[in-house]
């Protein structure tokens, strides 16, 4: 299987190969289909996420729902946000000398 539970307590899964979209995956005994492409090492939801809920990876929060995500969506930066730091996006600044 290419879903790793890294703690008990976490609600996202990480991938340990990539997932396609339309792949049926099973999720804690439930068959959920996988709705986009996602790489190695992102993580999906273990079950469904609302806006403000904790990521639970390690056991630990790592940042918080922006955007509600289904079981088996993918959790990236497109949907959830650090609590802890500034996220860094590819995104061009204006900042002078570039």
């Amino acid at each position: 299987m290419s879903l790793i539970l890294l703690h008990p307590d976490d609600n996202v899964l990480v991938l340990s190969a990539p997932v396609r979209a339309g792949q049926a995956l099973v999720i804690d005994g439930q068959a959920v289909t996988a709705d986009v492409d996602v790489g190695v090492g992102h993580k999906l939801a273990r079950r469904a996420l609302a806006v403000g809920d904790k990521v639970l990876k390690y056991g630990a929060p790592i940042g918080s729902i922006t955007t509600p995500v289904v079981a088996g969506g993918h959790v990236h930066l497109h949907n959830m946000k650090s609590d802890y730091i500034a996220s860094h996006t590819r995104q061009a600044t204006g900042a002078k000398g570039s």
